[in-house]
């Protein structure tokens, strides 16, 4: 991760900025107990980040016999229901993005979620005021871990993918930004990176507050280079 090139911020929603990836899956087991179906440990894993033909995908997978779309449906019919009036925060989050504001990087979302869900979620928050961009799964063709949001993302803010942070708490996330060709960070959430995912990453944080703390610290360190190579010589 070089510091210098990085102009831009794309953040994940669900699991990484919000604290809502445990209610969604609540949700999925709620609805696959309904269709006589305990899910196991490998779905959180499989499901975070999907979207379209991908999620239906896991879902007939996990929950053989049901309707992929009607489960879907349902699901994001109790998710709105759950999270209509409040949605928590992750740890660090105002930090991080105080930060990278006052670092003058500009920031977009690029969630899974539809747009609606993605702006009356940051709103309800009181964050959305930090981003510029709102980018949903529903504007593209292919979900991740195909990169194709980020990439949109890092168009509609005017920059190259490499000059951009991509912060994901998902595997599938993270194949997404690598692939993207931006500098992968992961805030874990309900899933620990594998060795797999720990080689795509630029970094991997505990929370929201130490990844801050690990750019804030690149970007002093080159500032304190920038302001040493520009020193008149006697």
């Amino acid at each position: 991760m070089d510091p210098v090139s990085m102009r831009g911020a794309i953040f994940d929603m669900d699991g990484t900025l919000l604290d809502t990836e445990k209610i969604y899956q609540e949700t999925w087991r709620e609805l696959a107990a309904e269709h006589g179906k305990a899910l196991d440990a490998g779905f959180p894993a499989a499901v975070c980040g999907t979207t379209g033909e991908d999620t239906r995908r896991v879902i007939a997978q996990y929950i053989p016999g049901a309707d992929p779309q009607d489960i879907i449906e349902q699901e994001m019919l109790r998710f709105r229901q759950k999270t209509e009036r409040y949605v928590p925060l992750k740890p660090g989050v105002f930090e991080l993005l105080e930060g990278l504001r006052n670092a003058g990087i500009p920031m977009a979302v690029a969630s899974s979620s539809p747009e609606d869900i993605i702006r009356h979620h940051l709103t309800l928050a009181g964050i959305a005021g930090y981003f510029t961009e709102f980018v949903s799964g529903t504007m593209v063709s292919r979900g991740k871990p195909h990169p194709d949001i980020f990439l949109l993302a890092a168009r509609r803010l005017g920059l190259d993918p490499a000059e951009c942070y991509v912060f994901e708490d998902s595997l599938n996330g993270i194949r997404a930004g690598h692939a993207a060709g931006c500098a992968a960070v992961m805030v874990p959430d309900l899933v620990q990176p594998t060795e797999e995912i720990r080689a795509l990453c630029a970094l991997v944080a505990p929370d929201l507050s130490a990844a801050w703390r690990s750019i804030a610290a690149e970007l002093k360190d080159v500032s304190r280079q920038s302001s040493f190579s520009g020193k008149s010589k006697s």
